[in-house]
């Protein structure tokens, strides 16, 4: 396991190099729709920020000392200007009180490493207090198209309780590959309640421009890491381009209610081996997560989460409760219980409240 995990941090180094050679991470181009940089409160979202940080801070305050990395909530959840003011409604801290199933998404190379699940301690937590929670094994190397297809098999397999709800759970790459499942198989959208985006690649991100097309090939198929086969080309679904022509020509199901979560952190929050995305990624804007640009981890017409002080695997991958993290992963400790359990909660309390 420490084998393929060195190698993990290796070739995550060999393809920052590959793509970090002098050229402009966004390529110029006219093969784009219209793109605008606005703020959240004119893009057809609804802030959630105030709310959140309630319900993060409750739950916090009430066990996060009995576990792992337990830290302030001011310290875990990032103000932004503009935050809306507290609500005062009280936080319910109990067992889970509406029929929802949540199917988390990985992202990529999820199925690369024997070990080392997004969310698996947090997921442990949330069952206990009641919430139903399984996995949606799509492949670590494979199109969001080809994902899509084990998304709706998923959602087709789930046996629910007669008013059960489907809330899908995103992380990285799994977020753009739960909307192409809904855009390509609208028979399932009955069954989902909710989509949760965290630390999405929603709108693509812009390390993955300067990969060209032999390179991408290299990084699942190397010396460094070896993936199960996988299908279509996932790091071009992932780019900048690709993904905001695909957000633009597909619209969005309305029954289907979106949240997003987004990250990003100082450089000195970056663990070793991120640092180069990071450092990419600055020229840009600072305010990213070592993968991913801060306005592009949303989902549009989304209810805004917040942002969260973590870099892109810290928020997930639990590398150090593990212990089995290399020295280069030394950001890795973060409340990631606390964290999912005050997103789910702020899901039912939004999905239980009257329209």
């Amino acid at each position: 396991m420490m084998k393929k995990l060195s190698r993990l941090v290796a070739v995550t180094l060999f393809t920052l190099l590959l793509g970090g050679c002098g050229k402009p991470l966004l390529p110029y181009s006219l093969e784009t729709p219209p793109l605008t940089l606005t703020p959240a409160s004119l893009a057809n979202m609804e802030d959630g920020r105030g709310r959140f940080r309630e319900i993060y801070c409750a739950v916090q305050r009430d066990h996060g000392a009995k576990l792992p990395c337990d830290r302030p909530c001011e310290e875990v959840i990032l103000r932004l200007e503009g935050e809306p003011n507290p609500t005062g409604k009280p936080v319910v801290i109990g067992q889970s009180k509406f029929k929802l199933r949540f199917l988390m998404v990985p992202g990529l190379y999820n199925d690369c490493i024997d070990a080392c699940k997004a969310f698996s301690y947090a997921r442990a937590h949330v069952e206990r207090y009641g919430y139903r929670t399984a996995d949606v094994g799509v492949s670590g190397w494979s199109s969001c198209e080809h994902n899509a297809t084990m998304i709706r098999d998923a959602v087709r397999a789930a046996v629910l309780s007669p008013g059960e709800k489907v809330v899908l759970v995103g992380y990285s790459k799994g977020g753009p590959d739960i909307l192409q499942a809904l855009v390509d198989h609208p028979e399932i959208v009955s069954k989902v309640a909710a989509v949760v985006s965290i630390a999405g690649s929603i709108g693509g991100s812009a390390l993955t421009e300067s990969i060209s097309e032999p390179y991408r090939g290299v990084m699942g198929h190397n010396l460094f890491i070896k993936c199960p086969q996988g299908v279509g080309d996932p790091i071009a679904d992932l780019q900048r381009s690709t993904r905001q022509k695909w957000l633009s020509r597909n619209r969005l199901p309305a029954s289907v209610k979106y949240f997003s979560l987004a990250a990003f952190a100082e450089r000195q929050n970056i663990s070793s081996v991120l640092q180069a995305g990071y450092d990419l990624l600055a020229w840009i804007d600072p305010r990213n997560d070592s993968q991913l640009l801060f306005y592009d981890q949303l989902i549009p017409g989304c209810t805004l989460l917040g942002y969260v002080n973590a870099d892109h695997w810290a928020l997930a991958l639990p590398f150090s409760q593990d212990k089995i993290a290399p020295a280069l992963i030394d950001r890795n400790e973060f409340p990631r219980e606390i964290l999912l359990e005050a997103v789910i909660r702020f899901v039912e309390e939004k999905l239980l409240a009257p329209n």
